[in-house]
């Protein structure tokens, strides 16, 4: 047994070392072309794929302890045991299954929320073992209890903890912001991780204070192939910000695009990831994606009825948005076969013409006579506003989210919001004649 170890760590760390030769030779940074900025990338690089190999390596030699072990305990040989039991060296198995295409990777970023407990029975539930769905789960705040209530997870999740816990220096008037560096700070280590040293090459991100819909994986493997097809869209939100009871058709297959970058449960695939990751904010990352330098135009998908919700009160950002909206957000409750669903009315060619047919097409309507009930007919109608202010008032009235981020309205799509009021369809829309986003709208 001594011997066959030896053996194993010995092959292993043969590859290792094969490993970081052939990376050197094939991407050293040469010539006159010789960039600092490039060596630091290649560094970088391998630094992910040695911290994988070494994941793997560890994980091998639990594996292999425990095996010595079983060894000791029943006086079976070790063919045996491989006989009785072939998934007892299985990480090599379980790392292959995580660069397969069809696999979507799940990560949860954690902090010192206890309560990660249920965000992650949700997640194994919904899931249904099925193993194309990895979940990694990353932990920032080195917060022993939280550290304890995932591991009790076992190997139904991966669990990586950022290593970088130094403390970051801002003035006295930019302290009480410090969160929302270490959140930042963290997003990219983590996503860093997942689609390197896990190797995968689509992601959905979610954090440790969301519920999910029972259709939450299906959703996602449902709007995987639109995402990948069409390169006007850069994402998939389970997110609508406007999607309180009341304010949503009954109608959970509805599905639209829009400008606005939501979060709260997001897809997006490793090639978008490695436009980001070189210019990644030291703060305020989510404000910084929603840019027309990040957003380049693109859109996301998101759905009528959300299919996260957030139960996470207490943050980084006390609360803000919680009691006026967060908490009323609805969460789909029917299950929807969306791989089986015919989707590509979301591609933008298709989408445009019919969504401006729809907005446009529908009557126009003053503020007033939606308010007062006033309308004969049943049909959607539209309330057109100009300015930054008129839409502001507007949406105060309508109980819509109210701001902007890089000019864009929360759930905007070219400019339009789409939302229900007293069971009508209702576009809060631009002039037909609009241009564009002003970024001065925020």
């Amino acid at each position: 047994m001594r011997k066959k170890t030896f053996y194993l760590i010995g092959s292993i760390s043969f590859i290792c070392w094969t490993i970081i030769i052939c990376y050197l030779f094939v991407h050293k940074p040469l010539g006159k072309g010789f960039k600092y900025k490039d060596v630091t990338i290649q560094v970088e690089k391998l630094e992910n794929e040695l911290q994988s190999q070494l994941k793997v390596n560890e994980y091998l030699l639990m594996h292999l302890k425990a095996l010595k072990k079983q060894i000791q305990e029943t006086g079976k040989d070790l063919k045996r045991i491989l006989e009785e039991n072939p998934s007892a060296l299985s990480i090599q198995t379980e790392r292959k299954a995580i660069n397969t295409e069809d696999t979507i990777c799940v990560l949860l970023l954690a902090c010192n929320r206890v309560t990660v407990a249920r965000s992650l029975e949700k997640l194994i539930k919904h899931r249904n073992n099925d193993l194309s769905f990895p979940i990694i789960v990353s932990q920032d705040c080195n917060h022993e209890q939280t550290t304890n209530v995932i591991k009790r997870f076992g190997d139904q999740i991966t669990l990586i903890q950022h290593p970088d816990q130094s403390d970051i220096f801002l003035p006295p008037r930019e302290k009480k912001f410090k969160g929302y560096y270490k959140i930042a700070r963290h997003y990219r280590w983590a996503l860093n991780q997942t689609f390197h040293s896990f190797g995968c090459n689509t992601a959905i991100i979610v954090e440790d204070d969301l519920d999910i819909a029972p259709d939450f994986f299906e959703y996602f493997r449902g709007l995987y192939p639109i995402l990948k097809t069409d390169p006007t869209l850069w994402c998939v939100s389970a997110w609508n910000d406007n999607g309180k009871e009341g304010q949503v058709a009954n109608e959970p297959t509805l599905l639209y695009r829009t400008d606005f970058f939501s979060g709260l449960g997001w897809m997006l695939t490793k090639e978008t990831w490695l436009e980001l990751l070189d210019k990644w904010p030291r703060a305020y990352w989510d404000d910084w994606i929603r840019h027309p330098a990040q957003r380049k135009d693109r859109a996301c998908i998101r759905p009528e009825i959300s299919r996260t919700k957030t139960f996470g009160k207490i943050g980084v950002s006390n609360g803000l948005f919680y009691e006026k909206h967060l908490k009323y957000i609805k969460l789909n409750e029917k299950f929807v076969p969306f791989t089986k669903l015919n989707l590509t009315y979301l591609l933008k060619d298709n989408y445009d013409v019919a969504f401006l047919k729809s907005v446009y097409g529908s009557p126009s309507v003053s503020i007033q006579e939606l308010l007062s009930g006033n309308i004969e007919t049943n049909v959607a109608v539209r309330i057109t506003y100009k300015t930054k202010d008129e839409f502001k008032r507007y949406a105060k009235v309508l109980k819509l989210m109210e701001d902007f981020k890089s000019g864009v309205p929360r759930v905007g799509y070219r400019g339009v919001v789409s939302f229900v009021f007293q069971n009508r369809r209702v576009y809060l829309a631009p002039i037909p004649e609009w241009k564009g986003y002003d970024t001065s709208w925020t």
